[in-house]
Formats: structure tokens, sequence, C-alpha cells
């Protein structure tokens, strides 16, 4: 379909995100995704505060191979911003499992990176016999109990740290930009900053943090729920080490005590945002595993 009208009024550079942009009637109102490429289906999940540009250097690394679909949350990137809706990832999962089940998906091999991984450890969990493999870095699906992640998410949803979220922006101009271990050009970092150009453009931005120890209940049954129905699939952990949170010892040793056939794949020089840092090393790490 053309563009929507409730959706956001960003139209992405052709020359930096190359790819048809499609919008899906959700019972939300209009989600973006894109849908590149043949072959076995990558289904490709992204976190905060970022959307499906995120995955542009995977997607043209692998659509020769691969059908990379890419959706946008609810509240993120070109989708819309519904009202009366929560943004938590509980949310998030169901309208992309009414994408998979509107594309008829099967064969899928899963992609998460920060809240993606959750997101689409809970689709796949949900569907497995839809699922061939997954592919998770920086991530978790557990409740977090990390002590940095603790305090990551009570300061972020303090009064003080959710209006600067909502009102400056910081968690793109601040957190997401130190974050990144490349440095991207201005026209680049506009496509994460200028599709959220107001405060209440960015209210999904600033509930993922206080999820992280509000979505306890949720993220305890995921993980009960992946133990009993993904342990026989195909994984690749890749997991960008200057991340000092989702990339610790110990996150990445309860990715490997649950997948211990795991194939591991290090970055010591990408940090969080592992789609900006090292595309290369991704686009490598699936092709060999999965093509």
């Amino acid at each position: 379909m053309d563009r929507p009208e409730e959706v956001v009024d960003f139209t992405p550079d052709p020359g930096l995100f190359p790819f048809e942009s499609r919008w899906f009637s959700s019972s939300v109102g209009p989600v973006h995704y894109i849908d590149e490429g043949s072959g076995r289906t990558l289904l490709l999940l992204h976190g905060n505060p970022d959307w499906s540009f995120l995955y542009r250097k995977i997607v043209s690394g692998l659509r020769d191979q691969f059908r990379c679909v890419v959706p946008d949350y609810p509240g993120f990137g070109l989708s819309v911003h519904p009202d009366g809706y929560g943004y938590t990832p509980a949310e998030h999962s169901a309208v992309v499992t009414e994408l998979v089940d509107h594309l008829d998906l099967t064969d899928m091999v899963v992609m998460g990176q920060d809240w993606g991984g959750p997101i689409g450890m809970d689709i796949a969990s949900r569907n497995p016999d839809r699922v061939h493999g997954l592919v998770m870095g920086n991530t978790w699906f557990w409740p977090g109990d990390d002590r940095l992640m603790k305090v990551f998410s009570k300061t972020l949803g303090t009064r003080p740290l959710q209006w600067l979220i909502t009102n400056r922006n910081i968690f793109v101009t601040l957190l997401m930009k130190r974050s990144l271990q490349v440095k991207l050009s201005d026209k680049e970092f506009a496509h994460y900053t200028d599709v959220v150009p107001t405060p209440e453009s960015r209210r999904g931005i600033a509930v993922f943090p206080k999820q992280i120890l509000d979505a306890h209940p949720w993220l305890s049954s995921l993980e009960e729920r992946v133990a009993n129905t993904l342990s026989d699939r195909p994984v690749v952990l890749i997991f960008g080490r200057k991340d000092p949170a989702l990339a610790s010892d110990a996150t990445i040793s309860r990715w490997r005590s649950q997948f211990p056939e795991a194939t591991y794949v290090e970055l010591p020089e990408a940090g969080h945002y592992i789609q900006e840092d090292a595309p290369d090393e991704i686009v490598g790490a699936i092709r060999t595993t999965f093509a």
C-alpha cells in the first residue's frame, strides 16, 4: 500500500535505505516493514531506539540468498503511533506475529538484538513450527536480574530521565550515539533522530527501559517456554564485547548454557549496536550457518 496518513512523515534517503517500504494493516494500525530478496526467510528484529534502518547493511549483504523481512514496531520507524498502545514487548511481539501470519513465513531464521531478542524469542517459542534457527546478539530473554540492567532500568524510569528521553531525545542523541563504535555520517544518524521528531513520537523509546523490570513476569514465562520449544534449533550467538551489560561474561555464559551447540562469534571491537559496528561479520556468520 502507499504510505498511510497515520504514519510518520519521514522518507528515508534511498541512497542509504534502497528498499521498498511496505505497510501491513495490523490490529493497531499500519506497520512498516521491508521484504527484500528470496530464499530462506530472515526475520530481523530491532531494539531501542532504532528501526529497520539499523539492518540496512545486513539486508544489502544477504538479500541475494535470503528473504529479509524487517518490521518496525508500532511507535518506531515508519510505523503507526497508536492511541491506547502500551509499547510493551508483549504487544510488539503480538503485532509482529500478526505480520508473520499475514505473510505466512515459514522456515524462518529469527534474528534479534537488544529488545529484538526477547521479542524474537517470544515469537519463535510460540511458533516453533515456523522457525528453522536463531541469530541473537547483545540481548537476553530472561528476567533482567543483572545489576547493570536493573540500575539502567530504574534510572531511566525516573521522572526526570523519562522527561529527557521524550522531550530532549537523549536516548538517541546521547545514549545511542555514545554506544556506537563506528562514526555514522550526519545523514545516517539523522535517520535515527528525525524519525522521532516530537515528544509524543518518543513514547515507545521511553517505555522500553522501564520494561526491563516491569516485564519481569512476561520474561520469566518466556524463559521457561524457550527451554521447552527451541533447544534443538541451530543458533548463532554474535556479541559485541564493548557492551558492558548485554555482552558481559555472565550474559554470554547464560546463552551458551541454554544453547551449548550454538556457534559463537565474538566481536571484540563492536559495541551494543552490532548491526552498525560489524555488519560484515554478521553477514558472514549468517551465510556460513544458514545459506
